[in-house]
This record gives structure tokens, C-alpha cells and sequence, in this order.
């Protein structure tokens, strides 16, 4: 009994220790100073997510109080043009903002520093060339066509190609950034200072009077965007001379394009059927429904960030390991970022569902309308999260066709579904649609991560695959 009484008292020592200021001091020093890849990439994870977060809630309060000072019809033709161009300014950049995630590191590994010097400088003026032009290419057929839209959409419209180009020099910078685990440099700008700066513009303008529309939403956008993509461009040309030494630089286009375009299409089909639901719904049902709809959907952000977080950390790792040939690193990391993505979603998911009603309520009364959808979507938000950001390690390893047709199949379930569903069960049919489209997704990511790479996804074992 005595020798128990002591092993038990040095285990209440022990956990007394861990549990103490000083204790609990010393893991949190740990885990900062830790170089571990799998260390850092969770410090890495973990900041991207608390940008998400501090930014989803700086977009909640805008988007409130927009929905207040606009009223329903305004937001919700805001929210439809505002949608367009997150759709297409990230197909403009031609996926070159993933690649980065692959070229930087490859080089690097290499000591390629001619064709990462080139890769850097030529991947931002390529992408700014191309969403010019089809800022263009949208402002003609908006001239052309233009009197076949709602008034109330063709100067919205006329001011979102405007944003395309700095938007997508934002994209791709926000790829380099990250290939150097530049967390505050990737997200800070795109997430913080341009949504920050749209609700000053508008908080602005409707203190002095003016009309609180879409135009006017649109209008601060445009400047938001711009003043982002600068301060951002300028801040990553001063960490990046510290980092690569100056030298001549070697311009790929073909090698980047190569490996890029493939990458576009899965971003094209992922952000397609991101987009999909809100894009029919405004069409089938209108603008009112879209900004109910919208509202809810933007509540269950909080799950999506968590996604986002780990993929951001995770995409360069998996180009390295793969690049190395260390498999062994490659399937245990795997499996480590779909813990870390499940588990919080998880838990995420529980907590928002609770809340949703209040939450939705400071939208206004009408937007508690979109609490049903919130459950229906969360089931495709968690398939999502089972898998993990398993679509980037498809990606960084060479298969992007594969997992181009796999976001195809899932983006033509999600249309179809929408098609059918929407005109007579409203937002309630988009839901539906998008969650089974999720599902699909997820199941088919699995299958062929399982059949092209053979490493397991059974996250609750940390043990790598043979």
C-alpha cells in the first residue's frame, strides 16, 4: 500500500507540474521553438486559422451591418456580383497560385535560385496580364449584352472587373507567402486589410449620407482590393530580398503553364461548386433568398476556415515530401493534417449549430429562415473535413487530372441536383444539393488517393503506411 501511495503521489506531482503556470509555460515554449516539419506546419495551420477566424469575424460584423444599411435586395445583388468575382478571379490567376505552392519549393530543394528568382517575378506579372484581360474580355460583353441584365446588376458588375487584376496578384502572392510558411503575409491582406477597409468604406458612406447599394458595396471593393494587393506586394518584395539572393532570372511560362493549367481546372470545378448553389439560387429564386441563404451558409464559415487553415500549411509540405521521395514523412503528415482538420470541424460544427439561431437573427428576423439549411450543409462541410485537405497532396504530387475529374463530377452532381431541387424547395434544395455533392466529393478523393498513391487515410492511427 505504501509503495502505491507513493507511485500515486509522484503521479499527483507529476500531473500538478503539468498543470502548473510553469508547466503549462514550458509546453507552450516547446511547441513555438519546435523546427519539426509537423511542428511547424501546426504553428503554420494554426495562425492561418486565427486569421480566418478574426477575419470571418470582421466579415460577419460587415456583412450585418450591410445587410441593415442595404436591405435585403441590395446585399443580396451584392453578395451574387461579389461572388462572380471571387469565381472568376481565382480562375484568372490560371491556378498559378497553387502551383506556387510546388514551384518554389522545388526550386528551392534544387538550388534552382535562376528559375526561382524568374518563377516569383514572372508567375505575378503572368497572372496580372491575364486578369486584365479578361477584365476586358467582361466589360465588352457587359457593354454588349448588358441591357438583358437587371439594371441594378450592370454597374456592380462594370466595377467587379475592376478588382480582377489586383485580386488575382493577391492570389498568387498569398501562394508564395505560404511556400515560405509566411502565414501573416498570405492571409493578413486578402482576409484583414481588404475586408476592413470595405467596411470603413461603407460605414463612412452611410454616416455622410450617401446611398447604401450594391453599387456603393461594390465601389469600396474596388479600392479595398487595390490598397490589399499593394501593401501586400510591397511587404513580400521586402521579405523576399532577405530571402533569395539577387541574381539573373530564368522565365518558364510553358513549365509553369504545364503544370498550372491542370491546377486550374480542379480550382475551377472546386470553386464552381463552391459557388454553384448561390449563383442558381439567385437566378431560380432571387436576390431575397440568396442573402438569407447566403447568411447562413457564411455562419458555418467558421468549419470551412478550419479546412482552409490546415490545407495552407499543408500543400508545400506534401510538394516537399513528395519531391524527396520520403514517403514515410508523406503518410504520416497525411494522416496528421486530417486529424487536425476533422476533429476541430467536428467540434466546430457542434458549437455554431447550437448558436446559429442567434447568430443569424442579427442579420435581421427574416434571415432565421436559413437556420434549417445550416444542418444540411454541415453534413458536406464535415465529409469535407474526414479527408482532409487530401486534394492538395493530389495536386502537389502530380495527379491534378484526377482530381480535376473528380471535382467535374462533383460540380455536374451539384448543378444538376441545384436544377432540379431549387425551383421548388428554394435554399433548402441547395443545401441538399451541395451537401451530396460534398459527399460525393470526399468518397471519391478517398478512392483515389487509396488506388494512385496507396497511402492509408485511417487518421486515428499514427503509425505511417508501409
Amino acid at each position: 500500500m505504501s509503495v502505491m501511495g507513493s507511485e500515486e503521489a509522484q503521479m499527483g506531482r507529476g500531473a500538478r507540474t503539468l498543470l502548473s503556470p510553469a508547466g503549462i509555460l514550458a509546453r507552450v515554449r516547446s511547441f513555438l521553438l519546435d523546427r519539426s516539419d509537423q511542428s511547424v506546419a501546426q504553428r503554420m495551420a494554426g495562425a492561418a486559422f486565427l486569421i480566418r477566424v478574426f477575419s470571418a469575424g470582421i466579415a460577419y460584423v460587415s456583412q450585418v451591418l450591410m445587410a441593415r444599411w442595404m436591405g435585403g435586395t441590395q446585399f443580396g445583388t451584392y453578395v451574387a456580383v461579389w461572388v462572380w468575382v471571387l469565381l472568376i478571379g481565382h480562375f484568372a490567376n490560371a491556378g498559378l497560385a497553387s502551383a506556387a505552392q510546388r514551384f518554389v519549393p522545388a526550386y528551392a530543394e534544387r538550388h534552382d535560385h535562376d528559375g526561382l528568382r524568374g518563377f516569383i517575378a514572372g508567375s505575378r506579372r503572368l497572372g496580372i496580364v491575364v486578369a486584365t484581360g479578361v477584365a476586358i474580355l467582361g466589360l465588352v460583353v457587359l457593354w454588349r449584352f448588358g441591357q438583358h441584365l437587371s439594371g441594378s446588376m450592370v454597374m456592380p458588375l462594370a466595377l467587379a472587373a475592376l478588382c480582377l487584376p489586383m485580386f488575382v496578384l493577391t492570389d498568387i502572392q498569398d501562394g508564395i507567402a505560404r511556400s515560405y510558411n509566411w502565414t501573416d503575409l498570405a492571409l493578413g491582406p486578402p482576409y484583414l486589410i481588404r475586408p476592413l477597409i470595405l467596411l470603413a468604406g461603407m460605414g463612412a458612406g452611410h454616416l455622410l449620407g450617401f446611398a447604401s447599394d450594391a453599387v456603393a458595396a461594390m465601389a469600396c471593393a474596388v479600392v479595398a482590393t487595390w490598397v490589399a494587393a499593394v501593401v501586400q506586394l510591397l511587404l513580400l518584395n521586402r521579405r523576399l530580398a532577405a530571402e533569395v539572393p539577387a541574381g539573373p532570372r530564368r522565365s518558364e511560362p510553358v513549365v509553369w503553364l504545364r503544370t498550372s493549367l491542370p491546377i486550374f481546372l480542379v480550382e475551377t470545378f472546386y470553386l464552381a461548386l463552391t459557388y454553384a448553389d448561390v449563383i442558381l439560387l439567385k437566378h431560380l429564386r432571387g436576390p431575397d433568398e440568396v442573402a438569407v441563404y447566403w447568411a447562413a451558409v457564411k455562419t458555418l464559415a467558421l468549419v470551412a476556415f478550419i479546412y482552409f487553415a490546415v490545407a495552407a500549411a499543408a500543400a508545400h509540405r506534401f510538394s516537399e515530401y513528395h519531391v524527396a521521395g520520403d514517403r514515410q514523412k508523406l503518410a504520416d503528415f497525411l494522416r496528421a493534417s486530417i486529424r487536425w482538420t476533422f476533429f476541430p470541424s467536428l467540434a466546430a460544427t457542434v458549437v455554431i449549430l447550437a448558436l446559429g439561431k442567434p447568430f443569424l437573427m442579427m442579420f435581421g428576423p427574416d434571415f432565421v429562415a436559413g437556420y434549417p439549411a445550416m444542418f444540411v450543409v454541415s453534413i458536406g462541410l464535415l465529409a469535407r473535413a474526414a479527408v482532409g485537405p487530401v486534394e492538395r497532396l493530389l495536386t502537389m504530387s502530380g495527379h491534378q487530372t484526377a482530381c480535376a475529374l473528380i471535382y467535374g463530377t462533383a460540380f455536374a452532381v451539384a448543378v444538376g441536383l441545384c436544377l432540379a431541387l431549387i425551383p421548388a424547395y428554394g435554399m433548402m434544395g441547395a443545401a441538399v444539393a451541395t451537401a451530396a455533392a460534398l459527399t460525393l466529393e470526399s468518397v471519391l478523393l478517398l478512392w483515389i488517393t487509396t488506388a494512385k498513391l496507396g497511402l492509408s487515410m485511417a487518421f486515428w492511427s499514427r503509425a505511417a503506411a508501409a
